[in-house]
């Protein structure tokens, strides 16, 4: 296995992108060019991140180790974010996935009283390679079964699992989302109704959850209202090419406290 700094490491090099900000309904709201370098510092000691944004400041952060709020993979996607949910606070995550001279990440935020408050999508590629975009992501690019491997990696450091998933999406003859996921022994179904580029699961009035389809195959499911004593998640998924896809989930236990963090790569293996 990987160490996390060496998982750190596949993120060196600069990136060139932008900082694209949505409204909780997906409205375009702003557009804000960026460039951000990773560079190595003391042979690897020493990590030092510059974000440069257009009509910003420039921010500047260097690493010696990484840990906290932050937790790697071994292909270097990572997820950094509120370690609790706590009352009269901001809440939100950060996820990025990484996929040869590209970065797609995701950011969500909930405000003060839990609600969602607005989603930045940056979608960057390295600098003089190819920028490369997915189109937008739409319900049809979803549709059918994919086979996938998930690991999770836990915050207390016990051993990561890994796990074989199933997910079916099919429409019934309503119009209807009909979502079947299944991995380890369970399985779990839900249905959704879609209005555009929103999917809504919307059965348990306690718990309704949206998925937002963005640009560049990007997706991001959360709550809409975030309560406390009650266990949440939140995810980010990337189709990154018409039958690869990669899903990231950030999960919370009812006492608000973030647990693990789970990274799905799956293949569409039926239309």
């Amino acid at each position: 296995m990987k160490s996390q700094w060496e998982s750190f490491l596949q993120n060196l090099g600069v990136w060139e992108g932008s900082f694209t900000v949505f409204s909780p309904q997906g409205t375009f709201v702003k557009d804000i060019p960026s460039r951000l370098t990773l560079e190595k510092l003391n042979d690897n000691d020493k990590i030092r991140l510059t974000l440069c944004r257009s009509g910003l400041n420039d921010m500047v952060l260097d690493f010696t180790s990484v840990g906290g709020s932050l937790l790697f993979f071994e292909n270097g996607a990572f997820s950094q974010g509120s370690i609790q949910l706590a009352p009269f606070t901001e809440f939100g995550s950060e996820f990025s996935f990484i996929y040869e001279n590209r970065r797609l990440r995701l950011v969500q935020i909930f405000d003060q009283n839990g609600h969602l408050d607005r989603l930045t999508l940056i979608r960057e590629h390295l600098a003089d390679t190819p920028k490369a975009e997915r189109p937008a992501l739409q319900v049809e690019d979803l549709l059918g079964t994919w086979q996938g491997e998930a690991v999770t990696i836990y915050r207390d450091w016990r051993s990561p699992e890994i796990y074989s998933t199933t997910l079916q999406l099919q429409l019934d003859e309503t119009g209807r989302l009909i979502q079947s996921l299944s991995f380890g022994e369970r399985t779990i179904t839900s249905t959704a109704t879609i209005k555009g580029s929103i999917i809504h699961f919307d059965r348990d009035p306690q718990k309704q959850m949206q998925v937002l389809l963005l640009p560049d195959g990007a997706s991001a499911t959360s709550p809409l209202h975030v309560q406390l004593r009650q266990s949440l998640f939140l995810e980010v998924g990337w189709l990154i090419q018409p039958n690869l896809r990669q899903r990231m989930v950030r999960s919370y236990n009812d006492k608000g406290e973030w647990t693990s963090l789970t990274l799905v790569t799956e293949e569409k293996t039926q239309h």
